[in-house]
């Protein structure tokens, strides 16, 4: 499965993690994945209607075990992980996940998006 992770801020709109999406995908998405606080914001759900894909939640925990290549400090004081869009799609993907895409940055700057293969979708997220 190819799962797409993503981070936003709370002003994120539909159009914000649609342009993060477009700039990390290079190929069909199976599910959109993100920390399960946010799986209720009203962008990630439009983006679900939209797409026909489903969420998958990712725990705080899941997100701290996954080491990504992108370090941003703004994410790991926040959610103490490199990259939340990048531990995401991992996490999600399951414990053998690759990254296809690391995370892209929407142009307004409040999404970003991570895509990563994997055999498990449901792996390490709970």
């Amino acid at each position: 499965m190819i799962i797409a992770g993503f981070g936003f801020r709370a002003s994120a709109t539909v159009a914000s993690l649609q342009n993060a999406l477009s700039l990390a995908a290079t190929s069909a998405i199976d599910a959109l994945a993100a920390p399960d606080d946010k799986c209720t914001a009203p962008c990630l759900n439009e983006l679900s209607v939209a797409t026909g894909l489903p969420i998958l939640p990712v725990t705080a925990k899941a997100l701290t075990n996954i080491k990504t290549p992108t370090q941003s400090t703004r994410s790991l004081r926040a959610r103490n992980t490199g990259s939340v869009a990048e531990a995401a799609a991992l996490a999600a993907a399951g414990p053998k996940a690759k990254l296809l895409s690391t995370r892209q940055i929407s142009k307004d700057k409040l999404a970003t998006c991570a895509i990563a293969t994997g055999s498990n979708p449901t792996g390490s997220n709970t």
